[in-house]
């Protein structure tokens, strides 16, 4: 019988072909030479890894392997200081520069050993006495950097190291409200030459700030598991390299890693319903300058922890649950925080944009009351919670218009002389002074304060419905003209099977070209002949819209300009993975922009349609997927069959039209939904009547 290192279990075989549980399921029940259990029990079986890898190779289903499955294989039953030794070491080559992270691969185990020990010396996140780490370790730690950069490691150590979602409330924080968030808390402000994360996680939020300060900040952040305080520490290194990054590990409420630090920015998504946050403790605290926070309150705890590391007019941005702005047990504290002007904005955003995605939470502004501010009594209230829906699902687009509605609004409400110039807009947002907020119930909900019914003109709401119902019909039509996409034939008794080659096969062959940027801190400015052209960014192509960046908002690397007939590809969170398209004369002639794959095939050889369905085929990305808790696409791991041109053409035919599809399908149903949204709305406002009813 194979040792317990040596047994696989569906669900790890699933991961190791890139394929779903019930693909191998299926796999079992179909193909009597699947290897036999040789392990586990009768209801979760185990295989033979041998035998299962032997399977998998025969048939082409076994990923080469990489370096990152190296590093998993010997962290298998590490011990935690271990992983978090490899951690620290990791945060250390991320400083390093290309050049020295390819040296680290090639040193010897002595060597490898003295590097860790400057790491622990430098990062302090793993004690001394952890220092009795095998070498290989770091040799393989050292590889996957230099291959694929540090946080690849640190999507295997998660793997390894990762606690349910949900424990103490903490939660990553997607990148549009990363964005968003980072804008808020830099704009309206003073100068911000530093910025604080007292829960950073992974650093995704305080990379966001760090990414729009100048060089030479000082970026601070804290974290209480140490993995992830290293995974900070080596995000905000490769986010901004010229900025000064200390990130340190430990509870924030309860030991404060910064107690004497007074930052111009802070930005913070806190563990929200934590009610082991240190109240008993922490009663006599000095944060508390606006009250105790109850033992039920541990975001306005967090809210006091924010406000006394601000500077003087320095501002911090929140992630609140909207049950913080209303609660009975937290009325005397937003009593006190509007009272002594520290409260500058309540932001409601539409539910699924981040955990939990059933409710819409709230953004909190503060400021670090100023005694010659003018104004200080207003407080914005926004309700922007039927702005947009869920971008990290694949609706980038609305992602963008959310970030420039509240962004707009934040302006317009933080840049006039006198914040009595803000113009409330009806239904969205008012600034409301904060004596008329000191009611009986102090309930901040901005949809309590700015909600009102619209004022419609019946014969424009009439003309607009019958406007958008044509336009509806349209689409409908066109959606109907789509579905003529086959049927295709039947494969007969087995489905076909192929030889493959991967993307990095193809392009060392010459078959095709792969090019991807990344966002640039340099501040050199692009050719002139560059600079006005749109930039088609990853969301663009996941929202299924059009370059709409411009160079000096996505600054793109390096320039590279799109052709009609290349493959782009982007990665999103869905069932599958990447959204793909073949540029058309809309991208021809646009700058590549971050977050997108490009692949430029030779006509000659590779079908583009062709090679845009078979990349983003569900199994295939899967396959050429890292990381657990962090998904990240290696596109030169995608596989593509091997077919003569005519075949390929049948097939991107094909391709082209499923494309259509989709793309009809997703702008009738958006229109759809607008049409019946504004029927219901001016209906319910008397606008328009039903048929059947009378005027008046």
């Amino acid at each position: 019988m194979a040792s317990q290192s040596e047994q696989l279990t569906a669900a790890e075989i699933s991961r190791l072909a890139g394929v779903t549980r019930a693909t191998v399921s299926n796999w079992r029940r179909r193909h009597p030479d699947f290897p036999q259990p040789s392990g586990g029990t009768e209801a979760s079986p185990s295989y033979d890894r041998r035998q299962v890898e032997a399977w998998l190779a025969a048939r082409g289903r076994l990923p080469a392997r990489s370096a990152g499955d190296d590093l998993r294989a010997l962290l298998h039953g590490a011990a935690s200081h271990e992983v978090e030794a490899v951690a620290a070491f990791t945060a250390h080559l991320a400083g390093l520069d290309a050049g020295k992270r390819a040296e680290a691969a090639t040193l010897d185990d002595d060597e490898l050993i003295a590097m860790h020990t400057e790491a622990l010396s430098t990062t302090g996140a793993v004690e001394l006495g952890h220092s009795d780490v095998p070498a290989t370790l770091l040799q393989a730690a050292a590889r996957v950097t230099q291959q694929e950069g540090p946080l690849a490691v640190f999507d295997v150590l998660d793997e390894l190291t990762e606690v349910p979602i949900g424990i103490r409330g903490a939660h990553p924080t997607p990148n549009v409200l990363a964005d968003l968030m980072a804008a808020l808390a830099t704009t309206g402000g003073p100068r911000v030459r530093s910025a604080l994360d007292p829960a950073c996680g992974s650093g995704r939020l305080l990379a966001a700030v760090a990414a729009a300060l100048e060089p030479g900040a000082a970026v601070h952040g804290q974290e209480y598991r140490p993995v992830t305080a290293a995974q900070a520490r080596a995000r905000l290194t490769e986010a901004a390299p010229k900025a000064s990054v200390d990130v340190r590990t430990g509870d924030s409420l309860r030991d404060d890693a910064f107690p004497g630090l007074r930052a111009d920015a802070v930005v913070c998504n806190p563990p929200y319903g934590d009610r082991d946050w240190g109240h008993d403790d922490l009663a006599l605290d000095a944060r508390w300058a606006y009250g105790v926070p109850p033992r039920s309150e541990p975001e306005l705890a967090w809210v006091q922890h924010a406000l006394a590391h601000l500077a003087e007019g320095g501002q911090a941005v929140l992630l609140l649950p909207p049950a913080t702005a209303s609660r009975p047990s937290g009325r005397r504290i937003r009593a006190e925080l509007l009272r002594q002007g520290a409260l500058c904005g309540v932001i409601a955003l539409p539910a699924g944009l981040s955990v939990p995605h059933h409710i819409g939470l709230h953004l909190w502004i503060l400021r670090s009351p100023e005694t010659d501010r003018p104004g200080r009594d207003l407080v914005l209230l926004m309700d922007a919670s039927d702005e947009a829906a869920s971008p990290d699902r694949g609706k980038a687009s609305e992602g963008d218009e959310l970030h420039r509605t509240i962004f707009s609004v934040w302006k317009a409400f933080t840049e006039p002389t006198e914040p009595t110039e803000f113009a409330e807009i009806p239904g969205i947002a008012r600034a409301v002074p904060a004596i008329d907020l000191l009611d009986d119930l102090v309930d901040l909900s901005p949809a309590r304060h700015v909600r009102s019914a619209p004022v419609i003109s019946p014969d424009a709401a009439h003309r607009e419905v019958a406007k958008l119902i044509e336009r509806l019909r349209t689409d409908v039509t066109a959606l109907a003209g789509a579905t003529e996409i086959g049927p295709p034939s039947s494969a007969g008794d087995a489905s076909r099977v192929w030889r493959t080659a991967t993307i990095a096969d193809l392009a060392r062959g010459g078959a095709l070209a792969l090019h991807k940027t990344t966002r640039t801190t340099s501040a050199d400015p692009l050719p002139a002949d560059l600079a006005d052209r749109p930039v088609l960014r990853g969301r663009d192509l996941a929202g299924g819209t059009h370059a709409s960046a411009d160079a000096g908002e996505a600054q793109p690397a390096t320039p590279f300009l799109i052709e009609a007939g290349d493959v782009l590809l982007t990665q999103i969170v869905g069932p599958r993975g990447v959204a793909a398209r073949v540029a058309g004369a809309a991208e021809a002639g646009c700058l590549l922009g971050p977050n997108v794959f490009l692949l430029r095939p030779d006509p000659a050889r590779l079908d583009p349609w062709f090679l845009s369905g078979f990349v983003s085929a569900p199994d295939n990305v899967s396959q050429a997927t890292t990381g657990s808790s962090m998904h990240h696409l290696v596109a030169s791991r995608l596989r593509v069959p091997l077919l003569p041109l005519h075949e390929q053409t049948a097939y991107g035919r094909a391709f082209r039209k499923i494309h259509e599809l989709r793309t009809t399908a997703r702008d009738a149903a958006a229109r759809a939904a607008e049409t019946a949204d504004l029927v219901a709305a001016t209906l319910s406002s008397g606008a328009l009547l039903p048929p059947g009813a009378e005027a008046p």
